[in-house]
């Protein structure tokens, strides 16, 4: 119930055109192979960047929403970026990468703040970019595949 109502005021907040403080964003961040990836490669495409790490119990559940929604909009619209917010060994983070079916980017959290996302309040972290590279919205807790399906559905009418 909590988390239903944290979704439906982080949507509610989306349709008033509550946006978090607007201003373009990018960094640089390591895959587990040790390639670098820049947030501003996928511009043009919304951006679902979640923090997450494998101890975190609300991660779990929400990993299968984030692989689900990835799939549907990878080609088109929308990536999800997901940041490994922990330190694991390489080995551990790609069998556990495996092990969840995880199809997204995966890097990993480096020593340095990713501003303007950190301090995080709490994981899962999910943080909204536009296609222009905005950092739109935020969300603290599990999100789910219809929760960003509609939230960007009501970006893309408000901003029309």
């Amino acid at each position: 119930m909590k988390r239903t109502v944290a979704m439906l005021v982080f949507l509610a907040a989306a349709a008033c055109g509550v946006r978090a403080d607007s201003h373009l964003v990018d960094f640089s961040l390591p895959d587990a192979a040790g390639k670098e990836h820049r947030l501003s490669d996928y511009r043009g495409k919304w951006v679902v960047i979640n923090f997450w790490a494998t101890w975190c119990g609300p991660c779990m559940i929400e990993i299968p929403e984030l692989v689900r929604f990835h799939e549907r909009h990878k080609d088109d619209d929308a990536v999800v970026i997901g940041v490994n917010f922990e330190e694991i060994e390489t080995p551990d983070l790609v069998k556990f990468i495996d092990e969840m079916g995880i199809n997204y980017l995966v890097v990993r959290a480096g020593d340095a703040p990713i501003l303007p996302f950190e301090p995080l309040k709490g994981l899962p972290s999910t943080f909204f970019v536009d296609p222009h590279g905005e950092y739109v919205a935020s969300h603290v807790g599990p999100v789910d595949a219809a929760a960003i399906e509609d939230f960007l559905a009501r970006e893309a009418v408000a901003t029309q």
